[in-house]
């Protein structure tokens, strides 16, 4: 795919809130290119294990899971953002059904099947819809078969977006314009534009930033720093969300054992058998994430230990492999029978609660660029996302893009620009290779060590140190030497990293998943905005507060 065959959208990212939307707006009669960095489904949504978060049980509203967002997310969510998605949520759990996903059902003594809702830390209610434990896998292989069938989608696999080209680079009018992407083919080893009358990022979170996580490989936060170079916003980097549970196992990579397996009855416990959440909550194993994880953080600091424990051993051994299958099956493969024994358990870097400051279409301060999904601020989840609020922002976020984008490209303002060929005229191949995996490998650890679950100035200040100096390296590799993936994805890395830590640096407070102890307490008033972070570059400094009225659009 060149500029010489330009397309309507181009969504980089394959998770549910790329290919949902891929599959809208090609219903619609848009032509789309979807990009994904492996085989189509290889992203974070493949791996979400809960659910969606919706209001569909009975003795459910959508004041209480209003509400419940709220308090999750510690006084920063933006109440709109809030009302409008959760009162989407069912509409669209049922687009789902429709396009054929095969959620969990229970059936009564009169025969009548009604959807099983499990509940989850945070949650007044049972309102997780969900397919066993493997939700996410149920999601993505549904909707690839979709997208594959429909003639108006081309999809790219094992192609990674290098940058965003937008009409300011190339000196055109409007400048804060994106024209298409610069886009690296791992199969050839060759970079090629791809020019697009919309552009849309749906590249998941940045947690592989961290040197422990529960993501695969893909989270690299390659559309926020793509965003971020071109000129847009970014929000509330600082609210990096540790899931409180990932298996310990040296040879685990990155298996999360689901927020599910306490929502039905698990209990945390130390090495000796106690129990500890009472202890740091009321709520127990039902406190938010960002209060269990930083429990066990502090269970594991005090006492010295590696890990803890979680265990629902005490349920029958049917009730856990009918509700947990996949968990249990990846447990038992490292020797671990969860319906017998404890699974040993850490925190890791999970979701990225902040992101490209867009609107409630996805919009983003550049004309022609959205973005959707985990690496987009709504402002729905605050210091602390709720539980399975994750793929609900996906899928909504999803429909009102597409919806918008429809209107957008049937404009007939909505011209293609040729793009430039990418220029390698001045780089050599990489003479040591070696540096890339190493300067990864200190990243994350620095990441880790001094930006975790619980921060200090000082600490932040460290890592701001070694990423500068990371940072000036990458930039030298990256101008004078070919590209590569791993280059791609360091570059993104590191970009993303030092957002982080100037994010946090900046939050003079402990609020949500940013708990500092310079600052242990929460300031009594705090505007939800005030992390906002505008780069000196910025193109749209122009423009109306976080987005542009809808006369400009």
């Amino acid at each position: 795919m060149t500029n010489s065959n330009p397309i309507d959208v181009l969504v980089i990212g394959a998770g549910l809130a790329g290919m949902g939307l891929s599959l809208r707006v090609a219903r619609a009669g848009l032509r789309v290119t979807i990009l994904a960095k492996g085989p189509l489904t290889e992203g974070s949504s493949l791996y979400a294990q809960g659910g969606i978060a919706a209001v569909i049980g009975e003795r459910d509203s959508f004041e209480a899971h209003i509400q419940d967002t709220l308090t999750a997310g510690a006084g920063l969510c933006h109440q709109e953002a809030v009302d409008y998605i959760v009162r989407r949520g069912p509409e669209n759990v049922h687009w789902l059904v429709a396009q054929g996903v095969e959620f969990d059902r229970l059936e009564d003594a009169n025969g009548m099947r009604s959807f099983h809702l499990t509940r989850e830390g945070g949650h007044s209610h049972r309102r997780v819809i969900h397919a066993r434990d493997a939700t996410g896998r149920a999601v993505e292989n549904t909707l690839e078969s979709k997208v594959r069938a429909h003639p108006n989608v081309t999809i790219l696999e094992n192609h990674i977006a290098v940058d965003l080209i937008s009409a300011s680079k190339l000196k055109l009018d409007p400048p804060e314009r994106v024209l298409g992407a610069y886009v690296f083919d791992m199969t050839y080893n060759r970079v090629s534009p791809i020019s697009a009358r919309v552009t849309v990022l749906a590249t998941g979170g940045v947690s592989k930033s961290y040197l422990y996580t529960s993501n695969p490989d893909t989270s690299t936060g390659d559309g926020v720093a793509m965003a971020w170079r071109v000129g847009c916003r970014i929000a509330n980097m600082e609210f990096v969300q540790f899931h409180p549970t990932c298996l310990y196992h040296p040879h685990a990579k990155s298996l999360l054992v689901s927020e599910a397996v306490r929502g039905e009855g698990g209990r945390l416990l130390l090495p000796d058998g106690e129990q500890f959440m009472q202890q740091h909550d009321p709520r127990g194993e039902l406190a938010p994430r960002d209060i269990v994880a930083r429990a066990i953080d502090y269970e594991m600091k005090r006492h010295g230990y590696d890990c803890v424990y979680l265990d629902i051993s005490h349920k029958s051994s049917s009730f856990i492999t009918e509700h947990f299958p996949n968990i249990y099956e990846r447990c038992l493969e490292f020797g671990i029978d969860m319906t017998k024994q404890p699974i040993p358990v850490v925190p890791a870097a999970h979701y990225t609660c902040g992101g490209v400051l867009t609107d409630l279409r996805g919009r983003t301060d550049l004309l022609d660029l959205y973005t959707i999904g985990e690496s987009g601020f709504t402002g729905l989840h605050g210091a602390n996302r709720l539980a399975s609020n994750s793929l609900l922002e996906c899928l909504v976020l999803a429909e009102s893009a597409s919806k918008d984008i429809v209107k957008r490209v049937t404009d007939p303002t909505a011209e293609v620009i040729e793009l430039p060929q990418w220029d390698e005229s001045q780089v050599t191949d990489p003479d040591e290779q070696v540096v890339v995996s190493h300067n990864w490998e200190e990243l994350r650890r620095s990441m880790w060590d001094y930006v975790g679950i619980v921060r200090t100035d000082k600490r932040l200040q460290r890592a701001q140190r070694r990423i500068t100096l990371l940072q000036e390296e990458i930039r030298d590799f990256y101008s004078n030497f070919k590209i590569n993936s791993d280059l791609i994805e360091l570059r993104n890395l590191v970009m993303v990293s030092e957002l982080i830590v100037k994010s946090a640096l900046s939050r003079k407070e402990s609020r949500g998943l940013h708990y500092t102890l310079d600052y242990p307490y929460p300031e009594k008033t705090s505007h939800p905005q005030d992390t906002i972070v505008v780069p000196n570059n910025f193109v749209g400094a122009h423009l109306d507060p976080l987005w542009a009225t809808e006369a400009k659009r």
